[in-house]
């Protein structure tokens, strides 16, 4: 990664690109235009938050924004493995199409020069962005995340992101290891940050940019936490104390399971703390005061990540963008926990596929904020009591991250891609996933428009096609 002071020419760049592209456009930030999409990817998720109904995870924020949102309670990845995933849902094409099930293919090279979301957007006259991880980075994006096919400008990745799977985890014995555990103390480590709170501070800086812009914009921020290595400040430990944590429910390895159904968590085994345990292979099982440990700081993990995402949207409230951006939360996969004597991902229990999702749309799944209003202020996890918040409104239907792609172009107003053909893999836009505008209480939508001051029509804002 470059140092600092190339990090910083870059920024400049970046944002002197972005104001020059825009400056011959006449500033506006009104509710008329087009929406913003402010869409949320978070690495490793499982529906472990408090707006899921797990009342043992302090996740204020993301609560917050489900408040606001229509929540899916059953959604669910094509596979639970971060580049299939992301490829697929950011193409709408299913992993069968993209001929993607590991980390080693580039879809416009080996299956078809398919379309991408933010593509799609950008050819619709948006400024198209990506802050930290988006796509899975390397051979699956052809180590550009899909540049420039997706992007209006270079990606963002943090420069402390190099340090994620080096040795900077203080152990008992006070040296450094590269562990699966990793609580650390910010101002010790390299850089003093950690990459998602450098990625929060660079949407930030181009939030800022896009609100003079009178061009839409569609910005993607991927959070790193709660992937492994646990890597966070050590003082949201003390948010989950370990006597108070509680093993899986069903922490057997099924009587009679396939071996093929079962997946042996290598990944977790490579980390100097789980090595030094010596578990069997395939199935261990990890002793029970360390599985206690991975518990605590995944749901510590988890409520650091809660914190960026406040302050991500504590600024859209800021700028005043709240009245014009969708918000799009989502995961690329869950993660196991220790049921069924699985941890981690790669495995299709329902802990490993299933993830969150939700939207927040502007005067459709909340009324359109005041003026001064804040819709999403901050909120400290560490406040003794937090106000408990349910979702907007709950949808219960089985749905699929493939649908992430046409729900947020007919959200936006834009024409929803046409379904796939069988075989699809010469066509360069179409989508395999449903269109989940039905689930937004389209009988109100002209009275919304209305109320927005948009003119256009039903069909044209908000195309519903299964």
């Amino acid at each position: 990664m470059p140092p600092a002071g190339q990090c910083l020419l870059w920024l400049g760049l970046v944002l002197a690109s972005v104001c020059a592209s825009l400056e011959s456009a006449a500033p506006s930030n009104s509710t008329t235009g087009p929406l913003n999409v402010l869409l949320i990817i978070v690495d490793d998720l499982r529906p472990s938050l408090g707006c899921y109904g797990d009342k043992a995870i302090r996740s204020p924020n993301i609560d917050q924004l489900a408040s606001r949102s229509l929540l899916f309670q059953n959604a669910f990845a094509q596979q639970a493995v971060c580049a299939p995933s992301r490829v697929s849902f950011l193409t709408g094409r299913r992993p069968d199409t993209t001929r993607l099930y590991d980390f080693n293919s580039y879809w416009r090279v080996h299956a078809g020069n398919f379309s991408t979301i933010p593509q799609y957007f950008k050819e619709n006259g948006y400024v198209t962005m990506s802050v930290g991880k988006v796509f899975h980075p390397g051979i699956s994006s052809n180590y550009s995340d899909d540049s420039p096919y997706s992007w209006s400008f270079p990606p963002y990745h943090p420069s402390s992101e190099k340090y994620e799977n080096t040795k900077t985890c203080r152990g008992p014995d006070g040296q450094l290891h590269a562990n699966l555990l990793c609580p650390v103390d910010v101002a010790d480590v390299p850089e003093g940050t950690l990459p998602d709170k450098q990625s929060t501070e660079q949407a930030i800086r181009l939030l800022e940019k896009m609100k003079t812009s009178a061009s839409p914009f569609f910005l993607a921020v991927g959070y790193h936490k709660p992937h492994i290595p646990f890597r966070y400040p050590k003082e949201f430990q003390k948010l989950y104390p370990l006597e108070n944590i509680t093993l899986a429910p069903d922490p057997q390895v099924p009587a009679g399971l396939p071996p093929v159904a079962y997946n042996p968590w290598m990944d977790i085994r490579q980390r100097e703390d789980v090595q030094a345990l010596n578990l069997s292979v395939p199935y261990g099982p990890i002793p029970v005061d360390f599985q206690r440990k991975i518990r605590q700081s995944y749901f510590a993990s988890i409520s650091y990540l809660d914190t960026q995402v406040g302050h991500l949207l504590s600024a859209l409230d800021d700028l005043q963008l709240t009245n014009s951006t969708i918000i799009a939360f989502a995961s690329d996969h869950g993660w196991a926990l220790g049921e069924h004597g699985e941890w981690a991902k790669y495995s299709n229990f329902d802990v490993a596929t299933r993830v969150p999702l939700m939207f927040y749309v502007p005067g459709r799944t909340a009324p359109l904020p005041e003026a001064g209003e804040e819709l999403f202020p901050y909120i400290d996890p560490f406040d003794s009591v937090l106000e408990s918040m349910e979702p907007g409104r709950r949808v219960m239907d089985l749905v699929e991250l493939l649908s992430l792609s046409p729900t947020l172009a007919g959200l936006a107003g834009l024409h929803v891609p046409p379904r796939c053909p069988v075989p699809s893999f010469h066509v360069h836009l179409c989508r395999e996933g449903q269109n989940l505008g039905k689930h937004f209480q389209l009988q109100d939508l002209g009275e919304d428009l209305h109320l927005r001051g948009n003119p256009l029509s039903r069909q044209q804002r908000f195309l519903v096609e299964e």
